[in-house]
């Protein structure tokens, strides 16, 4: 079966090979390499929680003292539960107090003492693994009982306000509407703090501080209206930046549905290090699959600083890539959110065939993903009317080419903030063509040899002809180079460098350990 675009399934099989090559040296460089992060949510997961009287995390103080007595090459699992039996301190988070106001010395134990704090690392650890499972088992039943959205894709919409409490009204109202996701936006710049910040916050910049009380918030808040609609709602929020593993270990904690994790996107558009970025985005989706959460990945930003035709190429490999890093950190296929956008400039002779053309490529390249399929932004003019009639246009090819998640496109986007009644306009625009087109998709088939076959068999060549140069160097020598997103972005440079080591002989990863070992 070569599907509706009749692909060449040798070339595809070739594509993905090409895409495991190219990601397989990162994936080998992330296991020889720890990051403050990685460790911050170890300790998370053993129970750190709470910040100083300067909302600064008792985790990063603790990992600040390790580090500073240690230095991070050897995990800080082993140094830390050596600390709390010599001291005879009983609560890890007391021990981070301790630390914090200097009276504990940290060392790397030998002999029965790393065996000693080896076990009692895995017992804590594990304790909060096994907390995110109970929170994927009360995720399973809930869906049992109040049940999926009746049809795909699923209606996906943002809210962020700054104020978590005033979040949550609009995300409940936005659930009665019709949207069956709700995504919080995140408070602009807080991808580059080094911290997750504690506690519910009431304000924040074009976004909300993603923290874990608002998770637990906003989670509370949607399963009463899952219980109220008869259909489970389901929430996302960020796992990229500087604290992406801390953000997933959270996530994973307080039963979130679905986090954007892209594996290049904080390199392209944060300036972060790529090393850096590898290191935690492995380890994040290593918690995301056994929270049994959606990743979301990033691909439609290329396309607003490229252009969309002539780019459409980088989206398919970045796709490609993405789901190689994912299935290695034990990703399903169902847990794909992979991302795309309608980003042509609607000036462009046979743009709505050529937004087919790559809709209906990235559905058939990843059959059983549930893909992302983000609105119109880059060539909004704050004429509102236009700006519907596009929404338009995206949400019929969303429903032409089987998508199974539809970002909300608003009139205003990236002109103004939206309106409340921008939203609800946008909704009944959704709910219009969904409702219209029904099982379009299942009619939908191109002409044999027409305009959207040959569109989508060139975009796959030219995605196998770049794999292909990739390969002739590397992945970090590509994005070194400006291959994604015209953005050029060296390995040895970058925020958050500071904030990785190598591996030492011994390193000790508890969570890691346990994560790998087969379900």
């Amino acid at each position: 079966m070569t599907g509706k675009l009749d692909l060449d399934p040798v070339l595809v099989a070739r594509a993905r090979e090409l895409a495991r090559r190219a990601g397989r040296p990162v994936v080998e460089l992330a296991r020889g390499h720890t990051t403050v992060s990685v460790e911050r949510a170890v300790l998370r997961l053993a129970g750190v929680a709470g910040a100083d009287p300067d909302g600064i995390p008792w985790v990063n103080r603790l990992v600040d003292a390790v580090v500073a007595d240690v230095g991070l090459g050897h995990g800080v699992a082993l140094p830390v539960f050596d600390a709390l039996a010599r001291e005879q301190v009983g609560d890890v988070t007391l021990l981070a107090q301790k630390a914090a106001a200097g009276s504990v010395r940290f060392t790397v134990p030998a002999g029965r003492a790393a065996t000693a704090a080896r076990r009692a690392a895995r017992r804590a650890v594990g304790a909060g693994i096994r907390r995110i499972d109970r929170r994927r088992v009360e995720r399973d039943r809930l869906v049992q009982r109040f049940g999926d959205p009746p049809r795909r894709p699923w209606i996906y919409l943002i809210v962020a306000t700054g104020d978590i409490y005033e979040d949550i009204p609009q995300a409940q109202a936005a659930a009665r509407a019709g949207a069956d996701v709700i995504a919080v936006i995140r408070s602009t710049g807080q991808s580059l703090l080094d911290y997750v910040p504690e506690g519910a916050t009431r304000e924040g910049f074009a976004g909300t501080y993603a923290t874990q009380e608002n998770f637990r918030l906003m989670r509370a808040a949607l399963d009463v209206s899952s219980k109220e609609l008869g259909r489970y709602v389901r929430l996302t929020n960020y796992a990229s930046g500087l604290c992406m593993p801390e953000m997933a270990t959270l996530a994973g904690l307080e039963r979130l549905d679905m986090m954007l994790n892209d594996s290049m996107y904080g390199i392209l558009f944060r300036d972060i290090n790529p090393v850096r970025t590898f290191v935690d985005q492995r380890f994040s989706r290593q918690v995301h699959a056994r929270a049994g959460i959606i990743i979301n990945t990033g691909e439609d930003n290329y396309l607003t600083t490229a252009d969309a035709v002539d780019e459409a190429h980088t989206v398919t490999v970045s796709q490609l890539l993405n789901e190689y890093f994912a299935h290695e950190a034990g990703l399903a296929d169902w847990q794909l959110g992979l991302g795309h956008a309608f980003e042509i400039n609607p000036e462009v002779p046979e743009s709505f065939r050529l937004e087919l053309a790559h809709a209906l490529l990235a559905r058939e390249l990843f059959p059983d993903a549930p893909l992302k399929w983000m609105p119109p932004t880059k060539h909004m003019t704050g004429d509102v009317f236009r700006g519907n009639l596009l929404d338009g246009f995206f949400n019929l090819v969303g429903t032409m080419t089987g998508q199974g998640i539809l970002l909300v496109g608003m009139m205003t986007e990236a002109v103004v903030t939206p309106w409340l009644s921008d939203r609800d306009i946008a909704l009944q625009n959704v709910r219009y063509v969904l409702g219209a087109a029904g099982g379009l998709h299942e009619d939908f088939v191109p002409a044999p040899g027409g305009f959207i076959q040959q569109r989508a068999n060139r975009v796959l060549a030219e995605a196998v002809e770049l794999l292909e140069r990739i390969g002739e160097q590397s992945l970090l020598t590509a994005i070194a180079e400006g291959t994604f997103g015209i953005m050029k972005r060296p390995a040895d440079r970058g925020k958050g460098l500071g904030g990785v080591a190598r591996h030492e002989v011994g390193y000790f990863n508890p969570a890691t350990e346990i994560l790998e070992q087969p379900a």
